[in-house]
Parts: structure tokens; sequence; C-alpha cells
């Protein structure tokens, strides 16, 4: 876990936390994924956690990019930060407020998807799919936020959509906001205004 310490109640709500998470991910993958392809794949939370310690800070407002069962939203909840989440479908929408609910958690969570109203992909190699982004109206409608209203913006980006992160923060992020991307490969890496931090 973080160098840095938490009190031991917290610790224990965060485990049991991650716990429910995998045993949410494992039913998920046999009732959905052994039937059809779905782009849900649990993020490593441990990881994801490390990086949320990390950098908390008081009054700092989080946002999860395709946040599925709500794990991570609800941790960033547990840790203090105003947490949120955008999800496109909208059973793991219901299962995240449900999980919310169970962690006694503020954390809220929204169907749609996490692109805003007009935002269009321009690659420089001109392929502009957005692979596993899917289509949908914007949740940020529904959040009554927009993306530079928040600090910490968390994506779990499939092969080739992590360019295109970068370019949504580029184009609609806050100026000092950090962009959290957990590369299967590579673990967290954190990026503020493009650049990545140690």
């Amino acid at each position: 876990m973080s160098a840095v310490m938490l009190a031991p109640e917290l610790e224990d709500r965060l485990a049991a936390l991650r716990e429910a998470g995998w045993e949410l991910f494992d039913k998920f993958d046999h009732e959905v994924r052994d039937r059809r392809w779905h782009p849900f794949v649990a993020a490593n939370y441990e990881s994801v956690l490390e990086a949320l310690i990390a950098r908390r800070a008081p009054g700092l407002t989080f946002l999860e990019w395709g946040s599925a069962t709500g794990v991570i939203t609800i941790m960033a909840d547990l840790l203090g930060y105003e947490a949120y989440g955008i999800e496109l479908d909208a059973s793991l929408v219901e299962t995240a407020r449900a999980l919310a609910e169970r962690f006694d958690s503020k954390a809220r969570f929204v169907a749609g998807s996490f692109l805003p109203e007009g935002y269009e992909w321009k690659p420089r190699d001109g392929d502009g799919r957005l692979g596993t982004i899917g289509q949908g109206r914007s949740g940020y409608l529904e959040l009554g936020k927009a993306l530079d209203e928040f600090d910490v913006v968390f994506g779990y980006p499939w092969a080739g959509e992590e360019a295109m992160m970068h370019d949504l923060m580029r184009c609609y992020g806050g100026r000092d906001a950090r962009l959290m991307v957990h590369g299967t490969d590579r673990g967290v890496e954190v990026y503020r205004d493009g650049k990545k931090e140690d």
C-alpha cells in the first residue's frame, strides 16, 4: 500500500470496497462477458488507490471516465475527494449507485458518454475511431458540471484510446487538472498540462 498512513477504519472500508469490487467484476465477467463482448475490465484497484492517496488534498473534485461498478469513484470519495463517475452502460450505473449506498459514499454516478457535446477526435494519422468509447448523450449534461471543473480525472483506456484522453483534457480540461491514466503495462501515470509527473 501507500507510504501515507490512513486511519485503520478507512483502511478497512477501502479493503472491503476493493473486495466487493472484485466480486462484482467476477459476476459481471461470468454473466455478461462470457456471453458477449463488453469493454468493462476492472482496473488494478490497489495501484489506483495509491495514486489517489498520493494526490489527495482538501477540496479536490474527481471524475472517472467509464466508472463501471464505481469502485474507483467510491474510493476517491472515501478519501475525501468530491467524486463523480460517468458510465455509458446504464446497468453498471445502477450497480455503482447500489455499491455507493452500501459503503455510505456520496459519490455520484450518471449514465452517458464522458465525451463533451461537440467533441470530435481528430488524430494526426486521420483515424478518428473511438474504439470502445461508444456513443451516447454527454454525461456532463446530467452532472451539471463541465470537464474543466474537475481537478483530477481518471481513465483506463484500451489500446489506442490514451491519445484521445490526452486530447480531451487539452481541449476541455482545467488548466491545472491532473489526468490519471491506468496503463495495463505501466500502472497509473499522472499528467498535468500534458506532461508526466514523477
